[in-house]
């Protein structure tokens, strides 16, 4: 009688840890950080003062030029620039943007517009090199998604292209 007992309690745990094992092996989806948005997070470089998140482009038809979308978080008590470059060389594009201390600037909004890029040469749904650095770190360039005005939402921040001459 006790084996019988000694069995089916040993059944059941073999049951319990099999149905409920799988969750110990396979990693869970809520650690998983990811962008909730169109846009990209920066990851944060080493001694970086400033944090990126939701950054895109929005580009005209042609790719020629693309309105900057993100928000710039500074968390720290003093004000810092956040150094933007697009491209290489003689063809790359320069940014600068001046971040408050203890602010968020989200550029595309009443109070902030976003930063104009002309000349980017990239096509809606490619991606776009783009270096980003401020304060004493070294910056870091990450694959900016690059999307159209086709959601009503993005509509208005497609800009004019270029003038030609």
């Amino acid at each position: 009688m006790k084996s019988r007992l000694l069995a089916s309690v040993a059944l059941s745990v073999a049951v319990m840890l099999g149905a409920t094992g799988c969750s110990m092996l396979s990693p869970q989806g809520t650690e998983v950080q990811y962008a909730p948005s169109d846009g990209v997070s920066i990851p944060d470089s080493a001694g970086a003062p400033l944090q990126l998140r939701n950054v895109f482009i929005v580009a005209n038809k042609d790719g020629s030029a693309g309105n900057l979308i993100a928000a710039v978080v500074n968390s720290t008590k003093t004000p810092h620039t956040l150094n933007i470059q697009v491209g290489i060389g003689s063809t790359s594009i320069d940014k600068t943007l001046r971040v408050p201390a203890n602010s968020v600037v989200s550029l595309g909004t009443a109070d902030h517009v976003p930063l104009l890029l002309n000349g980017i040469n990239t096509m809606p749904g490619a991606t776009l090199p783009v270096y980003f650095q401020s304060g004493d770190a070294q910056g870091v360039t990450s694959d900016v998604p690059v999307l159209d005005g086709t959601l009503p939402y993005y509509a208005e921040f497609v800009p004019a292209a270029a003038p030609q001459g």
